[in-house]
């Protein structure tokens, strides 16, 4: 239904606009126009278009639009969908060519999408075949674009990274495949963003990681007290399906796994004081800790909603429901957005759309403020001041 999905996403998204009114506004979205992309790319257009011209953005005077719409081209198809809105109060806006080695003022609104690996306002890659050979056809990779604000330059970084494809694989080992490969992708990204061919500044990288929380862990907290029975494929005698049943109280089931199937009897475990027990299990950024920053997490996780319009709290039992969906920063951005007028510490770090159906992910947002300035040392050596 994604006529009555777009106007309850939009409707939750625009009261998060008008909460926090900023100035420069940045959404990053997956999986753009959906799976079945021949038949949702008319839907694509009229978001775009809703969104550069509701009433709710009329304040936005300019803004850039990156959509990868071109899935015919298997070898650089990332369906990722980058928006950038400024608000007509600001002034001085700069945008980065990446071929031209400049910043250029931004004016207007434009749309990108067929041109996008001709556009030197970006880049753009998919991550290689063989990080991911388990997906015949994979969409996962990146959209960097540059800016430069109140003499601050920075990078924000559209990323999509690969996901588990079998919940019984990402069972058997600790951390799992699964991590290992996201590891990789991730690592890859961060050496581009930081490499010598442009001058470094600080970064934002945000979108969906699909990072997961370790199964291995989880299954056995949430079910210390279970004995587990496997069922195997006759012909194959290739594990099907676990069966988690409690040693007492009749037996009864707690949780079913299979490659789709993640069937936990009690879902509160994950929505109470938003599922914060289940944080110590959510490993996978360790490994970055000195390069990449994370505020507090205080909202549940972040996927599988039910896709059922009239359950905005469900968790669908596909997966184990993790926080997939993440704002990371370079050490130096973090000391950008803590570093706010009169050390007012106004950053907001959270989810969107509660109670509603948002699709199977909740949108997660980062609010805050920048003091006019605060980048002007980094500012000098990017000659912001001098841009065409």
């Amino acid at each position: 239904q994604p006529e009555n999905l777009q106007k309850n996403w939009l409707r939750e998204f625009y009261q998060v606009v008008h909460a926090h009114k900023p100035h420069f506004m940045a959404l990053h979205c997956q999986e753009f126009g959906g799976k079945n992309y021949e038949a949702s790319m008319s839907h694509v257009g009229k978001f775009v278009k809703e969104l550069l011209s509701s009433d709710a953005m009329k304040d936005y005077n300019r803004a850039r639009v990156y959509l990868d719409e071109n899935y015919k081209s298997q070898e650089h198809f990332t369906a990722l969908g980058s928006f950038y809105f400024l608000h007509e109060s600001l002034k001085n806006i700069y945008q980065f060519d990446f071929k031209a080695k400049k910043y250029k003022k931004v004016t207007g609104k434009e749309i990108y999408s067929d041109t996008l690996e001709s556009t030197p306002m970006l880049e753009k890659e998919k991550f290689p075949q063989d990080y991911f050979p388990e997906c015949k056809w994979s969409r996962k990779g990146f959209i960097r674009t540059r800016w430069c604000i109140t003499d601050c330059a920075f990078d924000l970084v559209n990323i999509h990274l690969f996901h588990d494809a079998s919940n019984l694989i990402a069972w058997e080992t600790s951390p799992s495949v699964y991590s290992g490969i996201r590891h990789k992708a991730l690592g890859y990204v961060l050496d581009r963003i930081i490499d010598q061919r442009f001058e470094k500044v600080s970064y934002f990288v945000f979108g969906d990681f699909n990072f997961r929380l370790d199964a291995k862990a989880v299954v056995e907290t949430l079910c210390a007290k279970a004995t587990m029975q496997t069922i195997r494929a006759a012909d194959t005698n290739e594990v099907v399906k676990l069966i988690f049943r409690e040693s007492d109280n009749d037996r009864k089931v707690m949780l079913q796994l299979e490659k789709k199937l993640f069937d936990y009897f009690n879902q509160d475990v994950f929505r109470d004081n938003n599922g914060t027990a289940l944080l110590e299990f959510d490993r996978e950024l360790s490994v970055f800790k000195d390069k990449l920053y994370e505020l507090d997490i205080s909202f549940p996780p972040s996927y599988p909603y039910s896709e059922d319009s009239s359950q905005g709290r469900q968790y669908m039992n596909t997966r184990c429901p993790a926080w997939c969906d993440r704002i990371l920063m370079s050490h130096s951005a973090k000391e950008l957005i803590l570093k706010s007028e009169n050390d007012e510490k106004i950053v907001i770090y959270d989810h969107i759309g509660p109670n509603v159906c948002m699709g199977d992910h909740k949108p997660v947002f980062l609010s805050f403020r920048i003091a006019a300035g605060a980048g002007k040392p980094i500012a000098n050596v990017h000659k912001c001041c001098v841009v065409q």
